[in-house]
């Protein structure tokens, strides 16, 4: 007796087991799941592209697979001599592969923030996507641009990937930083004559 409870209860375990994975939507659920991601892309042995997040989780169904990276996203750009030129950060991202031969695209959004460390220039805004195709980033968003040169702002920005030459499409309210103010007056303190000090 005891023994046909025992089988029934496995059998009964089992069955809803399976019921629940039944219930499973494979569309939402992800066939991969990486924690702490890090890869690095190289060219004629020289590093590229370094990209690191804290989770990245794999989809796909019939028209596109993806990946998510739902904690966020690094991206670090190097030039042609190997220094670090441009990083990427963002609150999440997503990386589109669709079928059919057209372009992967890249999307990251919240908090964004791109930065050319050789020109010093910072663009913050709230999403991006970089093209590889067509080795460019560009957005249709509010943007913030600092540099040292002055400060710009305005909606849309097209660049090249590694952000050397960004263009504001809409830009207002800008203000520029004079770097050498013509109307200041030296004062020579050697021949210098001013109030005579009391004795």
């Amino acid at each position: 007796m005891a023994t046909a409870l025992a089988v029934a209860f496995i059998v009964y375990s089992c069955k809803g087991k399976l019921s629940e994975a039944d219930r499973l939507d494979l569309s939402t659920t992800p066939l991969q799941r990486v924690e702490d991601m890090f890869f690095v892309q190289t060219e004629n042995g020289l590093l590229k592209i370094r990209v690191e997040a804290p989770v990245m989780e794999s989809y796909d169904n019939d028209t596109v697979a993806y990946e998510l990276f739902p904690e966020g996203l690094y991206v670090y750009g190097y030039s042609a001599d190997g220094l670090l030129e441009t990083t990427i950060r963002s609150d999440a991202a997503r990386h589109n592969q669709p079928r059919g031969g057209q372009a992967e695209l890249w999307q990251a959004f919240g908090n964004v923030v791109v930065r050319n460390e050789i020109k010093q220039e910072t663009i913050e805004t709230d999403t991006i996507y970089w093209d590889q195709s067509k080795h460019e980033i560009y957005t249709d968003c509010y943007l913030k641009l600092y540099s040292p040169s002055g400060f710009m702002q305005g909606y849309g920005m097209r660049s090249d990937e590694m952000a050397r030459n960004s263009e504001i499409m809409e830009p207002f309210n800008t203000y520029g930083v004079v770097l050498q103010d013509t109307t200041r007056v030296l004062i020579d303190s050697a021949n210098f004559i001013g109030p005579l000090l009391k004795k």
